[in-house]
């Protein structure tokens, strides 16, 4: 199982094109970074509105690393309550987790708040790292009234007028800094399995994973 899921990631690292720093149009028309690639260096903020970079949060350890809509997404929240109880397993491996969204910190305080959440959350409420990943979209005029009707306001919600969000994706950074894993899912409403994870995981922790790209 584990040797299929390292020989799949590499296929797809040789067949997506090569992700750019902008914001798609759409969520179908994200060019996501390849595995195989270093992680990208970027600006985010803590939990607590400090200044940091995703190297000082990775931290030289292997990450899974979860880019989610924002804590106003009914989806999201259950991903993460599903990460929090899947964490305990990830740790026994030497895993960290690590979840990033384009909400402002004091937004990510109540996520963390409401969903009991024991892992670290960061903001990227300027959209830089979700642009460095290749998953970053805008959101149309149409849907933001249509969000607006649910009361949700990205702007309120980042602090930023960009009106960018990710696609929902996971990737698993090894500790030298390399993408092993991705799942990058246009359709915000299907998730990444906790199965598929723990398999990718097993495999990057097993070694039986790529090269980086040069």
């Amino acid at each position: 199982m584990t040797r299929f899921i390292a020989a799949a990631l590499m296929l797809t690292a040789a067949t997506l094109p090569q992700a750019q720093a902008q914001i798609a149009d759409s969520a179908t028309a994200v060019r996501p970074i390849l595995v195989g690639s270093a992680a990208p260096e970027v600006k985010l903020s803590s939990l607590e509105g400090k200044a940091t970079t995703l190297s000082a949060l990775l931290g030289g350890k292997p990450t899974v690393l979860v880019f989610y809509r924002g804590g106003w997404c009914p989806f999201c929240n259950l991903q993460l309550s599903e990460l929090r109880k899947l964490n305990p397993d990830l740790k026994a491996q030497g895993f960290q987790l690590l979840a990033i969204s384009p909400d402002r910190a004091e937004e990510l305080a109540k996520t963390v708040e409401k969903d009991e959440l024991d892992y670290t959350l960061a903001s990227d409420a300027k959209a830089e790292a979700l642009q460095a990943f290749g998953i970053a979209f805008r959101i149309d005029d149409a849907t933001l009234e249509k969000y607006a009707e649910y009361g949700i306001d990205l702007e309120t919600a980042s602090g930023e007028k960009h009106h960018a969000l990710p696609v929902p994706s996971v990737f698993i950074i090894d500790a030298h800094g390399v993408i092993q894993f991705s799942y990058v899912n246009p359709d915000y409403r299907t998730r990444v399995p906790q199965r598929l994870i723990r398999a990718a995981v097993e495999a990057v922790a097993a070694g039986e994973t790529g090269r980086p790209l040069k």
